[in-house]
């Protein structure tokens, strides 16, 4: 596998031992809808809905931006599908003195396990690093780059399935963030601009301090780090592009599997062939 700079995206590559496992049959890459799990209602055995605002015309809780924690069954999506739910979602990590760290997410990548090339889980492969791929959707999995640089991800529906978080819009502990980012950088280098923060897989993990120690937690119901209501994202303003750094994925490479904001500054790498056909 080829990998960038770990300050830009660093995929979930090939895994190294194998099980095999029954081969998954594709979802539809282009034209994926980006399905929202929507609470109409706090009443216990009221199902979620999936109704459209046209059909359901009160606001669904999930974009209030109350701080409302997301539900273990918004995770339970495919994975494609997930990962542009993702965007405007709030990913929130609070430290050991209570402090809240807390970034909006415009950036994603769909790893669909599988037959995907640049899948750990390629060909169905489970090992002790990328088992967390393999649990209940909702569970991070974090592992490391280099040495020192960590990715965090998030499984999805779908067996080895995850969804790479790759960037995020600083929105509270600006200032922590900046000091975790810059405990990795030489003295005399410039000002980290809000940005730059946190505009990449390893820089949002370093700003928001997320480490192996986080690995198959689940954002569900975890004390330390979970997702918060934030954004409604439409589909005219979500990019579908390749994803970066998997050039030795073959025709995986190609695919349309990262997914962005459009027009957010906070994006780590702009596709402006993806953002004019869009």
């Amino acid at each position: 596998m080829e990998l960038q700079l770990p300050e830009g995206l660093v995929s979930p590559g090939r895994a190294f031992t194998s099980m095999p496992r029954k081969r998954q049959r594709v979802q539809t890459l282009h034209n994926a809808p980006c399905k929202m799990v929507l609470l109409e209602s706090t009443e216990q055995n009221e199902p979620p809905s999936s109704c459209s605002e046209e059909q359901n015309p009160k606001m669904s809780r999930y974009f209030q931006n109350l701080k409302v924690r997301l539900p273990s069954e918004f995770y339970n999506q495919p994975c494609i599908e997930l990962a542009k739910s993702f965007l405007g979602q709030v990913l929130v990590h609070k430290l050991p003195d209570g402090t809240e760290l807390r970034g909006r997410i415009v950036e994603t990548e769909s790893y669909l396990g599988g037959e995907d090339e640049a899948s750990h889980s390629r060909g169905g492969k489970r090992t002790e690093r990328n088992v967390a791929m393999y649990m209940k959707p909702g569970t991070i999995y974090v592992y490391q780059i280099y040495g020192i640089y960590f990715c965090m991800n998030v499984s999805s529906k779908g067996d080895g399935a995850a969804v790479l978080l790759r960037s995020l819009e600083p929105l509270e502990g600006l200032d922590m963030m900046r000091n975790y980012r810059n405990g990795r950088r030489h003295e005399k280098a410039k000002p980290l601009k809000d940005s730059e923060l946190c505009n990449g897989p390893s820089k949002l993990c370093q700003a928001l301090d997320l480490n192996k120690n986080y690995n198959r937690r689940d954002l569900s119901d975890d004390q330390d780090t979970w997702m918060e209501a934030g954004s409604k994202i439409l589909d005219q303003d979500i990019v579908s592009c390749a994803r970066i750094g998997i050039g030795s994925a073959g025709e995986w490479a190609k695919k349309p599997l990262r997914f962005y904001i459009k027009g957010n500054k906070y994006v780590s790498v702009r596709d402006k062939v993806a953002e004019a056909n869009s």
